[in-house]
């Protein structure tokens, strides 16, 4: 009795399948494939369109770490500049103070030598006056020497005529000609008094020039950068100014000082790279190196 019962199952179960199989069209299941195609190309967009999300991500990585790197190299390169800045500041002010406390003793002593001078007018009309007295005292002759008297000082001050100022031309002329023959105390009093008296003058950056010229030849390297200086900052527009960089460079080469020297040296090829300075600043690079 229960295979009989199976049978029947089994029977019921396949003509059922042969029921539904019947049932479902041609249609339906060309539907299916149509809607298993599109499944199908939907999913490839999606994984092409992943593929190029994940492509641009990297790109946009790579691209972000260079970004991160040049900013990094860029620091370095700030922090440099500020440490090589700072150095300079420093020495420069060193050399002011230096140039202050050499002033102050120059003027002390130039101060200690009017007054000996003084002294020494005193003490001069004084005896004078003494020879004088003893002369009229003992009858004899006058020596021919008259006391200096501030009376006499005066009237002969007065019978002098004051000569026409000399032009920019002559006082430059004379100031040059005393560089050149080695006076350089007249060269450096006329130098100024072209500058004082013609501020203006087309010879006035070349004037400052020669001034830090003078204190470079006698090694005198702080006062020679300070006095070069003014040039570049005075006359800007001046043809001395690559030749004031220049020594610059040199002087602080000259006192050991490389960073420093370097560091202008540099500026002057940056700056004027075609002149005839910039050519031997390239060529004392060398040898800081």
């Amino acid at each position: 009795m229960n295979t009989c019962f199976m049978k029947t199952t089994k029977f019921i179960s396949g003509a059922c399948l042969l029921l539904f199989v019947s049932c479902v069209s041609q249609q339906e299941i060309t539907s299916l494939d149509n809607r298993i195609s599109e499944l199908e190309l939907h999913n490839a967009e999606v994984r092409k369109s992943s593929a190029a999300l994940k492509s641009g991500l990297q790109s946009r990585t790579q691209h972000e770490e260079k970004l991160r790197q040049q900013a990094a190299s860029l620091r370095a390169r700030m922090e440099a500049f500020d440490e090589e800045l700072r150095i300079l500041t420093g020495r420069l002010e060193e050399l002011e103070y230096q140039f202050k406390q050499r002033q102050e003793r120059d003027s002390a002593n130039v101060k200690a030598r009017q007054q000996e001078l003084s002294h020494l007018s005193e003490s001069t009309q004084a005896n004078e006056q003494r020879i004088a007295k003893l002369e009229q005292y003992l009858n004899l002759e006058p020596s021919g020497k008259t006391p200096t008297t501030p009376k006499s000082v005066a009237k002969i001050k007065a019978g002098k005529q004051t000569p026409p100022p000399l032009s920019e031309d002559e006082i430059y002329r004379m100031a040059k000609q005393a560089f050149d023959q080695g006076d350089a105390d007249t060269a450096k009093k006329k130098f100024k008094e072209l500058i004082e008296r013609y501020p203006n003058s087309e010879r006035a950056d070349n004037a400052q020039f020669w001034i830090g010229e003078i204190y470079y030849r006698e090694k005198w390297y702080e006062k020679a950068i300070l006095e070069y200086q003014k040039v570049i900052e005075n006359y800007p527009k001046g043809n001395k100014v690559p030749a004031s960089l220049l020594k610059q460079g040199l002087a602080f080469k000259n006192l050991g000082d490389k960073a420093n020297a370097r560091l202008i040296l540099e500026e002057l090829i940056r700056k004027y790279p075609k002149t005839s300075e910039a050519k031997i600043a390239r060529d004392k690079l060398k040898n800081l190196k």
